[in-house]
């Protein structure tokens, strides 16, 4: 079942890759920037090492949601579940969630979620933790910024993408 009130936002390389050591991969600034624009108001939905990996720990002006599967472990500032259908169930009545990693989180909303706000380095990285590939038969681009970042030097593109 597709969830089309459950996205996904994830920084990726051309290769899928998106992370290492437990941080991204590159720093975009207007990518940071885009990211706090989408999300906030909403409710976001993570695994705990994500939140682990937040230098202020919980997301200001979000709903955050930590996925664990260690019953009855709690997070300060934020609500837990223990599944992905608890996170599902959770969001029902919010108009949008995002999901924000990690790695093996993405991996098992992928299959259901209805939107994918994508931002691809198009480059490949060297990384021990990759999104699932994407096959974009099955995604509507609603749209697509082209960008160059000077600082990384690379090119990247900021694309919105809805399910079929």
């Amino acid at each position: 079942m597709i969830y089309p009130n459950i996205a996904i936002i994830v920084a990726i390389a051309q290769n899928f890759a998106i992370g290492k050591n437990n941080d991204l991969l590159f720093h975009l600034p207007n990518d940071l920037k885009r990211f706090k624009k989408i999300t906030s108001g909403h409710a976001v939905i993570m695994g705990k090492r994500t939140l682990f990996s937040l230098p202020k720990g919980p997301l200001p002006n979000r709903r955050n949601i930590v996925i664990s599967d260690i019953p009855g472990e709690i997070f300060e500032g934020c609500e837990s579940v223990y599944s992905i259908a608890e996170a599902v169930e959770v969001v029902k009545n919010e108009e949008i969630a995002f999901v924000i990693g990690g790695g093996m989180i993405y991996r098992q909303f992928y299959p259901i979620a209805g939107k994918l706000y994508l931002t691809m380095a198009h480059r490949d990285f060297e990384a021990d933790t990759f999104f699932p590939e994407i096959n974009f038969k099955e995604w509507k681009e609603l749209s697509r910024e082209d960008l160059f970042d000077e600082k990384n030097n690379f090119n990247y593109s900021n694309i919105d993408l809805e399910r079929i």
